[in-house]
C-alpha cells in the first residue's frame, strides 16, 4: 500500500511535531512552575495570614455538657486527665479549660 507524497509529507510533519513536544515538556513545566505556582502559593500563604490577624481567637465560655469530656478511664500518659495532643488553650478538660491567660 503505497501513500501518497501529501500523505508521507503530512506524517513526517506529525512525527517531527510529536518529537518535539516531548523535548520541550520539561522546560514548560519548569516555566509554569516558577510563573505561575510559586507565586500562587506565596499569595495563597500571605492570604491566610492576613485572615488569622484579623480574626480574635478567644475561648469560648465553658458549658459543662453532660455528654461531653467523659472520662471513665483514665488516659495512660501523663496526668491521665489530658487527651495525647491536647492543646490548652483549645482543649477543656471536664471541669474546664487550664488557664485564662494566653
Amino acid at each position: 500500500m503505497s501513500l501518497s507524497p501529501a500523505a508521507v509529507a503530512a506524517r513526517r510533519l506529525l512525527t517531527a511535531a510529536s518529537h518535539s513536544s516531548h523535548e520541550g515538556g520539561a522546560r514548560t513545566w519548569k516555566i509554569l512552575t516558577i510563573v505561575l505556582a510559586i507565586p500562587g502559593v506565596g499569595i495563597c500563604m500571605a492570604n491566610a495570614y492576613m485572615k488569622a490577624q484579623a480574626h480574635s481567637h478567644g475561648q469560648p465560655e465553658f458549658v459543662p455538657y453532660s455528654h461531653l469530656r467523659i472520662r471513665t478511664k483514665r488516659f495512660p500518659w501523663g496526668d491521665g486527665d489530658h487527651t495525647l495532643f491536647h492543646n490548652s488553650h483549645t482543649n477543656a478538660l471536664p471541669k474546664g479549660y487550664e488557664s485564662s491567660d494566653h
